[in-house]
């Protein structure tokens, strides 16, 4: 297949060699954000620019279960199956690993393309994972290796997470990076100067499975304030659950996250803690901050991570300081775009390096400016995502 641009597909007439289109059932796990930038996002967009080539549905429940009774009707005719050219899985359904494997066995069934997307290791679990026991004893991780093995297209975020899943799938394997949709208002926000020319604000978003994670940084807030002076220094970390939410394990979460990072905080408050944001909206975050961070503990889970956050802070121009854990150093490179510390580095090496960082406004700008370069090229998914066009075309040998 000679080389293929964004433009060149706009010329396309269908698919397939007869002016076909290909039709594509999307089925998300869920509405949150996993499932928007890897099932929600991309296939709208695939619609939006390419439909001369592709009509799409999305289904949460292509299968007809009764919410109620969680019981499948015998029944239940599976139209938006039988519709599809592909099915697209994006990891375990809200539904369940069983209601999950049987769209894959229904697809299968039908003779239909089955594509199965997946964001996360969830084949290895890691024992502080909070859902690492459910996994466990719902055989989940068994049930994504029978998924993996019977799909035509398996397709994970980077390479490392596709070498550890390689031996469970009998077909393709590819890598689809994260990318996201750079037109939308959230993430053209106007950028917000800090109040004092001096101070540095510091971004921290995670969600709720990060609670081994932050004690890689448990009291490193502390003593960088000692070092650069609280005044000039704003801690944001962002992802708890909204104010007036009801009490609940998430909760807790957030306040043990706390504890954690606030561990020997003295004096005036220069940290603040904001809820989670919608992922459409979520670019906004950073355009009130100056540098990123993303501490992680190594193992296989960590390891296999996207670079999400990559595409996220360098939009707006703030460099990442992360650990060297997951696919982080295929763009961040010290002193040019932001630095990686070893994993299992101890806490007096991130307070040094963020000391030295922050002190110099200048090269927090210019690192900041050299990521956005490389993320509007490359992660901007308006450019990137007829490639999922490109690789249909391969994998089902059109």
């Amino acid at each position: 297949m000679k080389q293929q641009t964004p433009e060149t597909l706009k010329t396309w007439n269908g698919f397939f060699p007869d002016g076909r289109k290909l039709n594509i059932l999307v089925v998300p796990a869920n509405d949150g954000g996993c499932a928007y930038y890897r099932a929600w996002s991309p296939y709208q967009k695939l619609q939006e620019l390419y439909p001369n080539i592709v009509d799409i549905r999305f289904d949460k429940n292509p299968l007809g279960l009764d919410e109620e009774k969680r019981m499948l009707d015998p029944d239940f005719e599976h139209e938006n199956i039988k519709w599809a050219d592909v099915v697209v899985g994006n990891n375990i359904s809200n539904f369940g690993g069983p209601y999950t494997t049987r769209i894959c066995g229904m697809t299968k069934e039908l003779g239909k393309f089955f594509h199965m997307d997946t964001d996360d290791l969830l084949t290895e679990l890691y024992e502080g994972h909070r859902l690492s026991e459910v996994y466990k004893e719902k055989g989940l991780s068994e049930m994504t290796k029978f998924i993996y093995s019977h799909s035509d297209l398996v397709s994970v975020t980077q390479e490392k997470f596709a070498e550890r899943v390689a031996p469970f799938c009998q077909k393709k394997l590819a890598v689809v990076k994260n990318a996201i949709d750079y037109r939308l208002p959230g993430w053209n926000a106007p950028l917000i100067n800090p109040p004092k020319k001096k101070l540095v604000r510091v971004a921290w978003a995670g969600g709720i499975h990060h609670e081994e994670d932050v004690k890689e940084f448990s009291g490193v807030p502390h003593f960088v304030n000692g070092r650069v002076g609280r005044e000039n220094i704003q801690w944001n970390f962002y992802g708890a659950p909204p104010p007036q939410a009801e009490k609940d394990w998430q909760t807790d979460v957030w306040a043990n996250y706390k504890s954690i990072l606030m561990r020997g905080f003295k004096g005036g408050k220069n940290w603040n803690i904001f809820s989670a944001m919608p992922a459409h909206e979520y670019g906004r975050l950073y355009s009130a901050n100056d540098v990123a961070i993303a501490p992680l503990q190594m193992n296989a889970f960590n390891d296999s991570k996207s670079d999400i956050k990559v595409a996220e802070c360098g939009r707006y121009g703030l460099p990442l300081i992360a650990s060297d854990v997951g696919c982080y150093s295929e763009t961040i490179k010290d002193g040019e775009t932001g630095y990686l510390l070893p994993p299992g580095a101890p806490s007096k090496d991130w307070v040094t390096l963020l000391t030295k960082v922050f002190k110099d406004k200048k090269h927090i700008k210019e690192m900041g400016q050299n990521l956005k370069n490389v993320v509007d090229e490359y992660y901007d998914l308006n450019k990137v995502v007829h490639f999922r066009l490109l690789m249909y075309k391969e994998c089902m040998n059109v």
